[in-house]
């Protein structure tokens, strides 16, 4: 089965029961409640963060040295924000983790080390060669 598909099949699924237990323990309107409190709180933290993400890579392209990290990291509290802003409390707690930077680089850490160890297997191509002269009749 597509794994895209299972992500969009099995996320509601979690945000429907994660609603349901703590609905029932809170009650349903503290419930909803919550869910904005931490949908406005998420998208003025993801601002905040986002501000200093565009500082330090202002501050590299000052250095002359290529904002990478700060690149990926904007992409990353734009999906974390999306994230806060999709009512739920799973999809909330991922955004917070995406949105806290020690946490971006444990998980940005992760993903290097994954596509390294990857890249690191197909760097080269077994093969033989020989060399041929100008004056080799095998030249085609």
């Amino acid at each position: 089965m597509n794994t895209l598909l299972l992500t969009l099949i099995t996320i509601p699924v979690i945000e429907i029961y994660l609603f349901i237990k703590i609905g029932s323990k809170i009650g349903a309107l503290s419930t909803i409640l919550l869910i904005f409190l931490t949908a406005i709180i998420g998208v003025f933290y993801a601002r905040y963060e986002g501000l200093n993400t565009i500082k330090s890579g202002l501050t590299q392209l000052i250095k002359n040295q290529v904002p990478a990290y700060e690149m990926i990291s904007g992409a990353a509290i734009a999906f974390a924000a999306l994230l806060l802003i999709i009512p739920g409390f799973a999809t909330d707690f991922l955004g917070f983790l995406i949105l806290i930077p020690f946490t971006r680089k444990l998980i940005f850490k992760k993903f290097a080390n994954k596509i390294q160890k990857k890249n690191e297997k197909n760097d080269f191509i077994e093969g033989e060669f020989q060399d041929i002269g100008d004056d080799d009749d095998r030249k085609v």
